[in-house]
C-alpha cells in the first residue's frame, strides 16, 4: 500500500492539532466553615534553615470541627515569596485561602 506524501502530511497535521487542543483541567477544592476559626495558637518558630521557609500552623476544617495543623517547612522557591494561608469571611461563612508562592 502506497501512501502519498500529501496524505501523510495531512494526517500528521491532524494528529498534531488534536494533541495541542487537549486542555488541561485543574480542580480547586474550596474549604468552607460555618463559623470563625479559634485564635491562632502560638508556636515557636524554629531556627532558620537554608533553602526553606517556615509556614506557620493554622486551624483546618475537618469533619465539622477545627483541628490545629502545626507549622512546617516549605521548600524555598528562588525568586518567589511565600504567602501564608488564611481564613477569610465571605458570604456569611469562612473560607480557607491556601498558602502559595507569589
Amino acid at each position: 500500500m502506497k501512501i502519498s506524501l500529501r496524505v501523510l502530511l495531512a494526517q500528521t497535521a491532524i494528529v498534531a492539532a488534536g494533541a495541542m487542543a487537549v486542555a488541561s483541567a485543574s480542580a480547586q477544592v474550596v474549604i468552607v466553615a460555618p463559623s470563625a476559626p479559634p485564635a491562632v495558637r502560638y508556636e515557636p518558630v524554629p531556627p532558620a534553615r537554608a533553602g526553606y521557609v517556615w509556614d506557620r500552623g493554622h486551624w483546618r476544617w475537618d469533619h465539622g470541627q477545627y483541628v490545629w495543623a502545626p507549622g512546617h517547612w516549605q521548600v524555598e522557591q528562588v525568586g518567589h515569596r511565600w504567602t501564608e494561608g488564611h481564613w477569610a469571611a465571605r458570604e456569611g461563612a469562612w473560607r480557607w485561602v491556601p498558602g502559595h508562592w507569589a
